[in-house]
C-alpha cells in the first residue's frame, strides 16, 4: 500500500507526542473516579463517537466475525495492555512500569518471528530494539530497580510483563484478522469492545461502589476530555491506522519515546529540571528508533 510521507510523520508525531503527553491526563482523570472506570467511560465515549463517524460514510454495516476480531483485539490492547498496566502502578514504581512496559517492542519482534509464517527481524532491528531498551534504563535511572521500601512487587511485575505481551499480541493480531477496511469504524469497534470489557471488570472489582459523583472535579472532566478526543480518537486512531501501513516493530518504538515526551513536556510546561543523564539517554532512543526505523526486516518468511 503507498502511503504519503506527510501521513506517516503525522501518524507517528501523533503517537509519540499525544502518548506522552498523557500520563498527566490519566493523572488528573482518576484523581476522583476509580481507575477502570475511567478507562471504561474514556474508551466507550471516544468508540461510540467514531463508530458514529464512520457509519456515516461506511454502507455496508460490520459483520459479526469483524465484530469477533475487534473484541479480540480490544480485549488485548485495551484491558490485556491498557487495565494491566494501571493496576500493576499500584504495586510497582512508575520507573520500573515505565522500564517494563517498555518492553512490548521486544515482544513484537518475537511474536512475529516465531509465530506462523511469521518474518525475521534483521540485525538492525534486534539492536535497535536493545539500543532502546538500554537508553530507556539510563532515562529512568538504576533507581527504578530499589524501590522505596524495599520490596518488589512480584504481583506488579507480572502484571506488567502480562501487558507488554497482550499489547504485542494485540498489535501481531490486528494485521492478521478480518476487520472494517475502515480504520475508524475499525478503532471505533475496539474500543467499544474493550470499553464494555473494562465496564464489566470495574463491577467485578466493586470500583463503582467508591464512586461519587459529586466529587468530581473540573480537573478530571479535562482530563478525560483529553483523553477521549487526543489519547484515543487521535492518537490510537493513528496507532490503529499505523499498524495497517507499517511494521510493527517499528510502530512499537512508540515505547521508547513516550516517556522522553513526558519529561519534555513537564520541563517545558511544569517547570521541572532536565538532568545530563536525560538528555544523554534520550539521545540513545532517538538513535535506537532511527535505527528500528530504518533497518530492513527479512523478506523470507520463517516456517
Amino acid at each position: 500500500m503507498a502511503v504519503s510521507r506527510g501521513k506517516l510523520i503525522a501518524a507517528f508525531a501523533a503517537v509519540y507526542v499525544i502518548w506522552g503527553s498523557t500520563y498527566l491526563a490519566i493523572l488528573f482523570a482518576i484523581e476522583t473516579i476509580p481507575p477502570l472506570l475511567m478507562a471504561a467511560g474514556r474508551f466507550s465515549i471516544a468508540g461510540l463517537i467514531l463508530c458514529g463517524w464512520a457509519r456515516r460514510s461506511e454502507r455496508a454495516p460490520p459483520t459479526r466475525i469483524q465484530w469477533r476480531n475487534a473484541a479480540m483485539v480490544g480485549a488485548l490492547l485495551l484491558v490485556g495492555g491498557n487495565a494491566s498496566v494501571v493496576l500493576a502502578e499500584r504495586l510497582v514504581p512508575s520507573g520500573l512500569s515505565a522500564l517494563l512496559v517498555a518492553t512490548t517492542p521486544i515482544f513484537i519482534v518475537l511474536i512475529e518471528w516465531l509465530r506462523p509464517h511469521g518474518t525475521k527481524p534483521s540485525l538492525g532491528v534486534i539492536a535497535g530494539v536493545l539500543l532502546g531498551a538500554i537508553g530507556l534504563f539510563v532515562l529512568i535511572g538504576p533507581s527504578a530497580l530499589h524501590p522505596a521500601n524495599g520490596e518488589l512487587r512480584i504481583a506488579g511485575v507480572a502484571l506488567l510483563t502480562f501487558a507488554s505481551f497482550a499489547w504485542a499480541a494485540g498489535s501481531i493480531v490486528s494485521q492478521h484478522v478480518e476487520l472494517p477496511s475502515s480504520a475508524t469504524l475499525a478503532t471505533g469497534m475496539q474500543m467499544i469492545c474493550g470499553g464494555a470489557i473494562l465496564v464489566v471488570l470495574s463491577l467485578i472489582m466493586g470500583e463503582p461502589m467508591h464512586f461519587d459523583v459529586s466529587q468530581i472535579s473540573a480537573r478530571y472532566l479535562a482530563g478525560l476530555l483529553y483523553l477521549v478526543t487526543f489519547g484515543s480518537m487521535i492518537a490510537y486512531s493513528a496507532f490503529v491506522w499505523l499498524l495497517r501501513v507499517a511494521p510493527p516493530a517499528h510502530v512499537a518504538t512508540y515505547a521508547y519515546v513516550n516517556p522522553v515526551v513526558a519529561l519534555f513536556l513537564g520541563w517545558a510546561f511544569a517547570g521541572e529540571q532536565l538532568s545530563a543523564r536525560t538528555v544523554v539517554a534520550s539521545a540513545i532512543i532517538i538513535a535506537a528508533v532511527a535505527l528500528i526505523t530504518t533497518a530492513r526486516g527479512s523478506t523470507h518468511p520463517e516456517t
